[in-house]
């Protein structure tokens, strides 16, 4: 019984973890690596095994930093099944599409770009940017995904795994794993990515049962989150300074769960009359088509959520919030005057109609840039949290004269003190825990904690380290 660590190992994007027992190859997720782009080209499209001998994907959500690099895998040969909950398989329906799509509309913006310069400056051309993945690409691997129900045990080759509610997002799930090879016997838990209690619209994170070894998140594991209620507080404060100096507050957000938890609060702020009536737009095609997906599993929904239904009420939709599908009327967003709130996708600044609006007002300093949620290294979303006086954006440099604000009370990720709660009903069983998807000091501050609290045996392996189980 072997395990690598293949991504998100001492970084927090690209999660991918193999298995290795019975002479078969295991995958769990298969996540887009995202930070300097020829980097994360470079590392996305080069496999570290061959495609077509891994024998099964369990994938724990749709995130992109899980779910995102399954075209690839297919691309590169990759025909077996891919495991998911059911929330999942349909988000991922829109997600990957869109994630392709995305890849090729932005490789043709860039060669388009790329070659009016050398029209005018008569640069020697080096070659076009090629996407990492086609549509027909990620057709391919949609085409694979195999419906998981929550607690079905799923048996394999010397393995069984049931999905069990991590509360992260719509679908998303902990993964508890039975291993059997040459009679030994051991129980695995991947937990994904884990979530917190109170969240809006989604379920709380279900504890975890008994297991030897543990692969766990640490996004924020050397940090505290603030309470729900000084968020909103937070929230109504950003959007009513800005509408005072007649700005806009344009916020990247992931189109997946974060957009939905966003529309959720504004929808609850404007029925207090805690914000001014200012327009609301969503600009993504992808969260209008997750946000269907969302309507449609409602049998993920907490109690709250839930009673919005019961009164006949959309908790993601009201008056003054429109989506916006077509490009035509996204270009016209930047022509028209503030105060009014942009929601737009990629939630790390790195593909999308997001730059488009970023591009259009970076340099305006009435207007506010909403960060809410992680941004890796190296991505343009984190120089703009470390407020970088310049940043690229298509390849052009930008001034950064805009309001910059981070909320990462919003995150979906536990912080320590709740991994920690998490972590408690299964601590005397653990002979081993192993952090990923979390930058070094996060890790490391996590690994710290686990041994103060509970004794535990804790590992921060880098990519391509290796273990037996």
């Amino acid at each position: 019984m072997k395990l690598t660590f293949r991504g998100a190992a001492q970084t927090v994007t690209g999660s991918m973890h193999e298995l290795q027992l019975n002479g078969k190859r295991y995958l769990l997720d298969c996540g887009l690596f995202q930070g300097r782009r020829k980097e994360s080209f470079e590392r996305n499209r080069t496999l570290p095994f061959p495609a077509a001998q891994v024998d099964a994907v369990v994938l724990s959500h749709a995130h992109i930093d899980h779910s995102g690099n399954l075209p690839s895998l297919a691309r590169n040969g990759y025909e077996r099944p891919i495991h998911a909950t059911a929330a999942t398989v349909d988000l991922c329906g829109a997600m990957l599409a869109d994630s392709a799509y995305l890849q090729e509309r932005d490789a043709a913006f860039l060669n388009k770009r790329r070659n009016r310069r050398q029209r005018l400056q008569l640069l020697d051309g080096d070659g076009e940017v090629q996407p990492l993945y086609t549509v027909e690409d990620a057709q391919r691997a949609l085409a694979l995904f195999k419906e998981t129900p929550y607690y079905e045990p799923v048996a394999l080759d010397g393995l069984q795994f049931s999905f069990h509610d991590s509360g992260h997002l719509l679908g998303s799930a902990w993964v508890s794993l039975n291993l059997e090879e040459s009679g030994r016997r051991t129980r695995l838990i991947f937990s994904g990515d884990v979530g917190r209690a109170n969240l809006p619209i989604i379920r709380d994170p279900e504890p975890p049962r008994e297991a030897e070894y543990l692969i766990l998140e640490s996004t924020y594991g050397n940090r505290l989150h603030k309470q729900e209620e000084i968020v909103l507080n937070k929230l109504a404060g950003v959007i009513n300074r800005t509408a005072g100096r007649g700005g806009k507050v344009v916020v990247p957000a992931f189109a997946v769960g974060r957009t939905q938890q966003l529309v959720f609060m504004l929808h609850q702020l404007s029925e207090q009359n805690a914000i001014p009536w200012i327009p609301i737009f969503v600009d993504s095609p992808l969260a209008v088509d997750v946000t269907h997906v969302y309507r449609k599993h409602s049998d993920c929904y907490d109690a709250d959520t839930a009673r919005f239904l019961e009164e006949g009420v959309d908790p993601f939709g009201f008056r003054r919030l429109r989506y916006v599908r077509d490009v035509t009327e996204s270009k016209g967003l930047n022509d028209l005057h503030g105060p009014f709130i942009i929601i737009s996708a990629s939630g790390m600044c790195e593909a999308g109609r997001i730059l488009h609006h970023l591009r259009n007002n970076i340099e305006d300093p009435r207007n506010t840039i909403l960060i809410v949620g992680f941004q890796a290294e190296h991505t343009l979303g984190r120089k703009l949290v470390d407020k970088q006086p310049e940043v690229p954006i298509f390849g052009e440099p930008m001034r950064l004269r805009a309001e910059v604000v981070t909320m990462n009370e919003l995150s979906g990720h536990a912080d320590q003190r709740e991994l920690l709660d998490w972590v408690k009903p299964i601590s005397k069983s653990l002979k081993k825990v192993f952090l990923v998807h979390g930058e070094p000091s996060q890790s490391h501050g996590l690994a710290a904690a686990l041994r103060e609290h509970y004794g535990l045996d804790v590992a921060v392996p880098a990519r391509g380290d290796s273990v037996d189980l």
